[in-house]
């Protein structure tokens, strides 16, 4: 039987030559679309999104990134038969005994696909980078399958705190998965990023386990996740944190500390004993900066030897610390966010202050709790993700497994 997976991965075993040939098979022709250095990242992702049985969060990653190259490089929908004639013909060229005759429809009617989605997406996204190369500079493990990158991005990333962007590693060419910076942006550009690695994860344990100073990341276009400073107006602010959640709340310290506004922030940071709690320092020296206006309490569920004030589950000690008019965010592990989803309203937080991140398991949160407060755009991008998430839009072989 044909299988569009195992022609992909065959072909992007030898992803460099194969990319290159994909982009001089259209200039050849006189088809100018996209130029040279981002012909790897269009093509890779192309193929994934339509081969591969990702999880729904990197589908959404990978459409994310064609929409922004598809509005940069102002593709056409009458572009999609140049594209997938070269497609397929790198397909054909590269994928060896894992091509089959009939693949060739099935390519081409998964690429016209794909690249509607991207289509859809180009106009939610707006202007601007669509993917920028940047350079591990430190590799910190700092707990158990945690680490902490330090990125220098080829050129400056355009993100506010709290949202999210696409990270791929050339390691696994075309695999995206979303990564938010813990740092508010700062004059050196550089970004942090904090990743577990996932048990049974295809990109996280490469991230963690093989990336090393010196390699090089492809960041795709900043999106909102739900977690925009913004919504909250001028209310004090209780953040609760779960696991590596921890990133964009912290991020979302450094913008209220970068410009004082009087609001006071509680940082609640779950984990499961004191040794899980890997950015205890970091945190630490942000509270004896900001002492006056941030409390950072640590909710420890399966530690009894620390102090009985921070024994309790995430959720608990952000509800007892909990005051009215507060904005609430949630971050962590999508059983949290779902547990969030649930349990706080039920316990009378408001449903107009909080804030849960986007988990990208079933439609785009974000977007529908953007279409909620009146954004039309959101909602639209949110309809073409929903597509790629069902896989109904792309090629034969996508499932929602991982």
């Amino acid at each position: 039987m044909a299988d569009l997976g195992l022609s992909l991965a065959v072909t992007l075993a030898a992803h460099d030559r194969a990319a290159d040939h994909f982009w001089s098979f259209m200039e050849d022709r006189g088809v100018r679309l996209l130029p040279p250095p981002a012909a790897p990242m269009f093509f890779s992702t192309l193929g994934q999104l339509i081969a591969n049985r990702g999880d729904p969060a990197g589908r959404r990653a990978a459409v994310a990134v064609l929409g922004r190259m598809y509005r940069r490089f102002e593709l056409q929908p009458y572009h999609a038969t140049a594209i997938a004639a070269a497609l397929i013909d790198t397909v054909r060229r590269f994928a060896g005994d894992g091509w089959e005759p009939e693949l060739a429809s099935d390519w081409e009617r998964g690429c016209r696909r794909a690249l509607r989605l991207a289509e859809r997406a180009a106009g939610s996204l707006g202007d601007g980078p669509h993917v920028t190369p940047g350079e591990v500079e430190t590799y910190e493990a700092v707990s158990d399958g945690v680490a902490v990158l330090t990125v220098r991005p080829m050129r400056r990333l355009r993100y506010m705190p709290g949202q999210a962007m696409p990270v791929c590693t050339p390691r696994l060419p075309g695999m995206w998965r979303w990564y938010s910076p813990a740092n508010a942006p700062r004059p050196d550009g550089r970004v942090e990023f904090h990743v577990r690695a996932v048990a049974g994860g295809v990109v996280s344990p490469v991230l963690v386990d093989r990336v090393a100073p010196g390699d090089m990341l492809w960041l795709g276009p900043a999106c909102d996740v739900g977690l925009s400073l913004e919504a909250a107006g001028d209310a004090d602010l209780l953040l609760a944190a779960g696991g590596t959640g921890l990133a964009p709340l912290r991020a979302l310290v450094e913008q209220v500390a970068a410009s004082p506004s009087g609001r006071r922030v509680t940082l609640v940071v779950g984990a499961r004993t004191l040794l899980d709690l890997y950015d205890a320092v970091a945190l630490h020296k942000l509270e004896q900066a900001h002492g006056d206006w941030l409390t950072v309490v640590p909710a420890l569920c399966d530690d009894r030897d620390v102090e009985p004030a921070a024994q309790g589950d995430l959720l608990s000690m952000a509800l007892y610390l909990h005051k009215p008019g507060q904005a609430f965010y949630v971050c962590g592990p999508p059983q949290l966010i779902e547990a969030a989803r649930k349990r706080l309203p039920f316990a009378g937080v408001p449903t107009d202050s909080l804030h849960l991140a986007a988990t990208f398991q079933r439609a785009l949160d974000s977007a529908l709790w953007g279409s909620r407060r009146g954004s039309p755009d959101t909602a639209y991008l949110a309809s073409a993700l929903r597509t790629a998430d069902d896989g109904s839009g792309l090629g034969l072989s996508l499932r929602d497994a991982r």
